[in-house]
């Protein structure tokens, strides 16, 4: 990573000269907890009875045995580290790993805050404080600024340590719960505060070396959480959240309260598939596949996409249909060329599905959960691609007396994060929401979806055959007969034949109201007539809102970026992927096609048919439960008077 204009360098040497000083908190010292308390591990069910639970501290060097004892009052976080594997004499490469990653961002968190020192009045308070000429008048700037100083060097050790280890954390996840002891007086009590606690993280949670790595990882994220979540309050950090610093050696940027992440990729084992794979659900597949392509002309170096910034960047979506009409199949196609286009480019790719799984019935672990998923997601050092599958059952509606707390919680995150306040849309992923009841889904986080993708699977004959013949698979002798294979999944043509079906609308509904407002003002040939159009629509329909609009003029903007990348783009990188950000802009911007009166008209009955489309299936269902529930009081009546005679 290149430094950019606004980053000062962290020099290494003003980084080295504080190892000496971070040795010595890892090897020993002595702290009385304030806000937290010791807990004794409980690990009686590790082991057999009669057999002592308490970890032993063993010597790693010939004639040091003293030196890894830990004392009972103390902290040695070293001989902690030592001891994560129980019996082995040996100092494991993962245990030296995790030293070292301490010793750094210890290193790394005092150079931060010495040169905090210095950019603010602390240094010459500090000194004045030294010689007993601190004025009393500046006693309580002399406390707020050592405050500050130990939040931000708080920050900065859990941000580096968790950046330095993400490299060597597996699949193995540590839940260490919140970290109490943040002492912020100032920023050696801080750290003092902070290592006694992990020592009794590691004590607790790390009984081998995976759970050593992921126990200090997760303590570094939960520490990184409290810490920002108290300066938000807190005065005199402006020289800390303003200002960037670059370690060169680590390629980690320091950038206030923002996390650091390590470009990594995730190991993805599902099935892929190839386009001609997904049968009908042509103009799902065809975005699918643009969208694909789209998110590989991202620019790491400006951490922004061409395609956000000419517009026609899809950032949302919405896929709904029956069941089995192909919603999973789309999902491995995209994500499977995603994945492939990744490779080549030697680009790190995550995907991520946010499940039932993730509901907890702990409050507020939900929120943490979807929390933890777009972030995951939207890191601007990776591609990602994050999907919500069955997102009726997962994200709750809210007035529904059904949904969960957790459910709510959710709903509240992903609305947040999809176009919330702070939501920054850099084009380096894209969230699909699939659900098969897209009316039970929150108003207001549906309409999130930028672009909405009806998977209605297979609909004409030559549909069928196809699907057929590829699930029957080769192992068979029946011949194919009268057809050309996959030919009526010829993309371009299928999606042409799919927009201009938009020309009117789909929803009876919705073609009752373009048909009176034809009738009435003729073609919709200019702005004013289709803002007319508009209006009748939010007559019939009130949740027709302005967001309704942005959303249908971004889908405008797509179909003026209705291109595909060339292939030969994909496959030789050096043809587009690895171009300078002007340069991949410029020839985006060469492709563009001129925005016409169909296109706006198309994307109006589209989006406009699909909520016709949940406002009928929701207006229904909301029928038919009133009617079960009328129907029960019925026949309860006539029970209770039978019952009476």
């Amino acid at each position: 990573m290149s430094q950019t204009s606004d980053q000062m360098e962290l020099r290494e040497e003003d980084i080295r000269k504080h190892y000496l000083a971070a040795v010595a908190l890892l090897e020993g010292f002595d702290h009385a907890p304030r806000i937290a308390t010791a807990k004794t591990p409980n690990r009686a069910e590790e082991r057999s009875p009669g057999i002592p639970t308490g970890r032993r501290f063993r010597s790693t060097t010939p004639g040091l045995a003293a030196r890894r004892t830990l004392r009972t009052e103390g902290v040695q976080l070293i001989a902690r580290i030592a001891a994560a594997d129980d019996d082995d004499p040996l100092t494991s490469p993962l245990q030296a790993t995790a030293t070292n990653a301490l010793r750094r961002a210890l290193a790394i968190a005092l150079a931060i805050g010495e040169t905090y020192s210095d950019a603010t009045p602390l240094a010459d308070l500090k000194r004045a404080n030294l010689s007993g000429a601190l004025p009393e008048a500046r006693e309580s700037e002399f406390s707020s600024l050592l405050a500050a100083e130990a939040l931000a060097v708080a920050h900065v050790f859990g941000n580096a340590l968790a950046y330095l280890l993400a490299p060597h954390l597996g699949e193995t996840q540590v839940e260490v719960g919140e970290v109490e002891e943040l002492l912020t007086e100032n920023a050696s009590l801080a750290l003092h505060g902070l290592l006694w606690e992990l020592d009794k993280k590691i004590e607790t949670f790390a009984p081998d070396d995976t759970h050593l790595i992921a126990t200090l990882t997760a303590f570094a994220e939960q520490l990184m959480d409290k810490v920002a979540l108290r300066a938000q309050s807190a005065p005199h950090l402006a020289a800390f959240t303003g200002a960037s610093w670059h370690v060169e050696a680590d390629d980690l940027t320091i950038d206030g309260f923002t996390p650091a992440t390590r470009a990594r990729g995730t190991t993805i084992t599902m099935q892929f598939k190839k386009p001609h794979q997904v049968v009908g659900n042509h103009i799902a597949k065809y975005q699918a596949m643009r969208l694909a392509k789209m998110l590989m002309a991202y620019d790491f170096e400006r951490k922004l996409n061409p395609f956000a910034e000419l517009g026609g960047f899809i950032f949302t979506f919405m896929g709904d249909g029956k069941p089995g009409t192909g919603k999973t199949t789309l999902i491995q196609m995209m994500a499977g060329l995603i994945h492939e286009y990744c490779q080549v480019a030697g680009y790190p790719f995550r995907y991520q599905n946010l499940s039932t799984e993730n509901i907890d019935s702990y409050q507020g672990k939900s929120g943490q959960n979807a929390k933890a998923f777009i972030n995951n997601i939207i890191d601007p050092h990776a591609i990602g691609f994050g999907t919500i599958d069955d997102i009726d059952q997962l994200a709750g509606k809210r007035g529904d007396r059904q949904s969960s707390a957790g459910q709510l919680e959710i709903t509240a995150v992903l609305m947040e994060s999809f176009a919330g306040a702070n939501t920054v849309v850099r084009g380096n992923c894209t969230f699909g929401m699939f659900s098969n009841y897209p009316e039970n889904v929150d108003d207001a986080l549906r309409q999130r979806a930028g672009a909405r993708f009806l998977v209605d699977g297979p609909q004409t004959r030559e549909d069928y055959i196809d699907i057929l013949a590829l699930l029957m698979g080769k192992k068979h002798d029946i011949p194919l007969g009268d057809h050309d294979l996959y030919e009526a999944q010829a993309i371009q043509k299928a999606v042409a034949a799919s927009f201009e079906s938009h020309n009117r609308p789909h929803e009876e509904g919705l073609l009752k109201v373009f048909d009176r407002v034809h009738d009435r003002i003729g073609a919709l040939d200019t702005i004013a007539k289709l803002g007319t159009y508009l209006k009748a629509i939010q007559e019939a329909d009130d949740r027709f809102t302005g967001r309704a609009i942005k959303n249908i003029t971004d889908a405008v903007k797509v179909r003026a970026m209705d291109f595909e990348l060339p292939d030969e783009w994909m496959e030789n990188p050096e043809l587009f992927l690895f171009k300078p950000y002007e340069e991949k802009s410029a020839m985006i911007e060469d492709l563009r096609r001129p925005i016409t009166v169909e296109m706006v008209i198309q994307e109006i009955n589209r989006y406009a048919d699909s909520e016709f489309r949940y406002a009928d299936k929701s207006d229904e269902a909301a029928i038919e439960a009133m009617v079960r529930d009328f129907g029960r009081q019925e026949e309860a009546k006539k029970r209770y008077l039978e019952g009476k005679g």
